[in-house]
């Protein structure tokens, strides 16, 4: 789960909604003054948020680019429903399409980790609105072992639990290796977060990411610009897994060094430099 390193918005960064037929997506927006460069998307993942990226946005858009950073539907502060096909990635793709246009297209698009397949999904949806992707610590296929074991718990202990029950179990587990814990407003606000996800969205966001097929042929196919950019400490989708799928995309590769899953979190300044650099080039 990623740890945003602060939670107070940066200046010029403020909240706001996207609205989609399906309901508004909470969402934190930097504008650019003045806007030079094209806007940006970035698309949090599983158990994660807007706040993910909160500490990038003010670089980002200090660089001209406009950038929002979304929660996806069910996920934190955007409502969720019942029914767990709404949460198909394909369908959260539509809602990343929709916040495309509300930028106005062109978007330099940013997808972390289950996030990367659902922007990897709407750049093979409609390639024309996505000027550039970025997958970060996201991997072409369904997580594999060892990180799969975590993932198949939490598919498991959804239908079965309380989301208050599984986060105590959940912290349980991870105090036992856990050598940074977060500080108590951090601790308190992201318990905040994960019990009010949505449970259906939960579950299914768990199934695809322990059975989505690969598409880095047909992301390939685009001709979209890829930027693949993770920590070498990555214990999801290996470094080395990642790094064969940018050799399959024909991709320029980041590693980031003594970062783990969530770069943009762990090492805001290198993340926004790595990205403000490869969208320099497009």
């Amino acid at each position: 789960m990623s740890r945003p390193p602060f939670l107070d918005l940066p200046p010029g960064v403020r909240a706001t909604k996207v609205s989609t037929p399906a309901g508004p997506l909470a969402a934190l927006r930097a504008d650019a003054d003045p806007a030079t460069r094209p806007p940006v998307l970035m698309v949090p993942g599983y158990t994660g948020s807007k706040e993910d990226f909160i500490a990038v946005l003010e670089p980002i858009a200090a660089a001209g680019h406009p950038v929002l950073a979304i929660d996806q539907r069910g996920q934190f502060e955007s409502p969720g429903v019942d029914d767990p096909s709404a949460y198909d990635i394909e369908t959260l793709a539509d809602d990343v399409r929709v916040a495309i246009r509300e930028l106005g297209g062109g978007v330099h698009l940013v997808g972390h980790s289950f996030g990367g397949l659902v922007a990897r999904a709407a750049t093979i949806a409609d390639p024309a609105s996505v000027r550039s992707l970025t997958l970060m610590d996201s991997g072409p296929a369904a997580v594999p072992p060892p990180a799969d074991t975590n993932i198949g718990l939490m598919a498991q202990a959804v239908p079965q639990l309380d989301l208050e029950t599984i986060w105590g179990l959940k912290r349980q587990i991870e105090a036992q290796t856990e050598t940074d814990p977060p500080p108590p407003d951090i601790e308190a606000w992201m318990h905040d977060r994960f019990v009010a996800n949505h449970p259906a969205g939960l579950l299914r966001l768990a199934e695809q990411l322990l059975g989505v097929t690969d598409l880095t042929d047909e992301l390939t196919a685009t001709g979209v610009p890829v930027l693949v950019l993770y920590g070498e400490d990555d214990d999801v989708w290996l470094p080395d897994v990642q790094a064969a799928m940018a050799g399959r995309l024909g991709a320029p590769v980041v590693a980031l060094p003594d970062v783990g899953h969530s770069p943009a979190a762990n090492a805001p300044g290198r993340t926004a430099d790595a990205l403000l650099e490869f969208w320099a080039s497009h």
